[in-house]
C-alpha cells in the first residue's frame, strides 16, 4: 500500500473534503493546494506515464498526519504552529499511521481493537501494543499492509456506517 492509497482510504473513512485536506496539510507544515490534493487522491495505473498524479512522499504523509492531529484536537499549548516532521523510513509508515490516527481521533486501545474486529481481524492488546511501540524497542513489531488496510477499513465502517 503506497502513501497515496493511505490518504485516499483515510479521506474516505473520515469523510474529509478536498478543501479540508489542503487545510490539514497546511496545519502539518506542507503547502498543498486543492487542485494538488485532487491530483494526490487520483488513482491511476502504474503503467500510465501520462498521469497527472502527484506521488505522496513520506514527508508529505507525515505532515498530513501531524496536521490531522491539530485539525481534530487543536494545537498543542506552547508548541510552534507546525510540528517538526518525524524521521521515518518506508518500513514504519504503517506504524506511524496507527499511532497518529489513534492520537488524532483520541482512540483507546479498546477502540482500536474494536476497529480491527469490525474489519474481521482479531488483534490482542499485546499485539497492538507492539505495533504502537517506538522502533528499536525490543517488543516493537512492524505493521504490515494488511493490518493498516484493515485498520482503515474499520475506521470506514465505524465513521461511515
Amino acid at each position: 500500500m503506497d502513501n497515496n492509497d493511505i490518504l485516499i482510504r483515510l479521506r474516505y473513512a473520515l469523510e474529509i473534503k478536498n478543501k479540508e485536506m489542503a487545510e490539514i496539510f497546511k496545519l502539518g507544515g506542507e503547502e498543498v493546494s486543492v487542485p494538488e490534493v485532487i491530483q494526490i487522491l487520483t488513482k491511476t495505473d502504474e503503467d500510465d506515464e501520462n498521469s497527472n498524479q502527484i506521488l505522496c512522499t513520506n514527508t508529505m504523509l507525515d505532515s498530513f498526519l501531524n496536521g490531522l492531529i491539530v485539525f481534530k484536537r487543536g494545537p498543542k499549548p506552547g508548541q510552534p504552529d507546525s510540528p517538526a516532521p518525524t524521521p521515518f523510513n518506508r518500513e514504519n509508515v504503517n506504524n506511524l499511521l496507527l499511532k497518529k490516527v489513534k492520537i488524532a481521533l483520541s482512540l483507546t486501545t479498546e477502540d482500536m481493537i474494536d476497529l480491527f474486529a469490525g474489519a474481521g481481524i482479531r488483534v490482542t492488546k499485546g499485539e497492538l501494543g507492539a505495533l504502537l511501540r517506538k522502533e528499536g524497542h525490543k517488543n516493537y513489531m512492524e505493521c504490515g499492509d494488511k493490518f493498516a488496510r484493515n485498520f482503515l477499513k474499520g475506521l470506514a465502517i465505524r465513521y461511515r456506517g
